[in-house]
């Protein structure tokens, strides 16, 4: 089954302590994350990942561009605007493997990626395909009219029987107030067809008692299929084929929870994509997350999840 699948968002360069002063240079992004991890996941099937941003023309952004490309994530689609640079972020990873941020991105690139005609060219070249994945970062990072553009260009995948997913993914370091966060993500989410939320997300941005109650709220919003991520609990599945929570899988260690959340993602739609069952395709999300949090960085090395595959049935 052949499928296109573009993500919007933005992609930092990642400084991850080592020690108090040593770092390792990477690349790392919620949406950038996903995008990878389903373009290894779906490689043999005739699929097609496209990752839309915008970036500089400095040394940084030319090294992110050369891994997208190396791993099979199609660049066709984004920008590059000379003078700029991409954002920058550090990790920090306590003993229990959970980990804490700094970022330097007021001016990255990606910020203005649907400015200059971008938004009507994107929304063209978007038309036909079959899902458009975002996130929560991706609306904090852009400014109100290139928000509403986001929103058209959703509308129009929609309107040419695409998909939206989204995860809220909430951070409330990018968004000036949590009302405008609230605001924002109501709004993409009555465009969405598959709902990705994180539960301690919700919580803290909605203040929803549990992982029902929010399945209810988002249903009413008009969203169809919901998977939320409880963290080690595993994750609690909300649709007309299949209601109830599937385990976690279990992991010996938490070297680091980065990326946890977008490599469910990038499984769970994946086998979506290719015909599984809501539950299937959670059993996939669920093993795949447990092999990202077994080591460090965003981006695991892809031998690390080779035992990972997909099984529609």
């Amino acid at each position: 089954m052949r499928f296109r699948v573009a993500s919007a968002g933005e992609c930092m360069v990642e400084l991850r302590h080592r020690s108090p002063v040593e770092l390792d240079l990477a690349y790392g992004g919620d949406t950038l994350n996903f995008a990878v991890y389903l373009a290894r996941l779906t490689r043999d099937r005739g699929s097609r990942v496209d990752y839309v941003t915008a970036l500089g023309d400095d040394p940084y952004s030319d090294g992110m561009l050369a891994m997208w490309q190396a791993e099979g994530v199609g660049t066709e689609l984004l920008a590059r605007l000379p003078g700029r640079l991409p954002g920058l972020y550090t990790i920090r990873v306590d003993e229990r493997g959970e980990r804490s941020f700094t970022y330097w991105r007021s001016n990255s690139a990606a910020r203005d990626m649907l400015k200059d005609g971008r938004a009507g060219r994107l929304r063209k070249a978007l038309t036909g395909y079959d899902l458009l994945y975002l996130s929560g970062i991706t609306l904090s990072i852009l400014d109100p009219p290139q928000r509403q553009a986001l929103m058209a260009i959703a509308d129009a995948v929609r309107a040419a029987g695409g998909r939206v997913a989204f995860d809220s993914n909430y951070r409330p370091v990018g968004w000036p107030d949590r009302a405008a966060a609230q605001r924002a993500v109501d709004d993409l989410l009555t465009r969405t067809d598959i709902a990705l939320p994180t539960l301690d997300d919700e919580q803290a941005l909605f203040g929803v008692p549990d992982a029902p109650a929010l399945a209810d709220r988002l249903h009413r919003q008009g969203v169809a299929e919901v998977a939320i991520k409880l963290g080690p609990a595993g994750c609690f599945l909300s649709s007309a084929a299949f209601t109830g929570k599937v385990p976690a899988e279990q992991v010996s260690k938490v070297v680091d929870s980065t990326a946890a959340g977008d490599s469910f993602n990038a499984g769970y739609l994946a086998a979506r994509l290719l015909g599984a069952a809501p539950e299937a395709a959670a059993r996939l999300g669920c093993a795949l997350a447990a092999r990202v949090v077994a080591h460090r960085g965003a981006i695991i090395p892809a031998e690390a999840m080779a035992d990972v595959r997909l099984d529609p049935s």
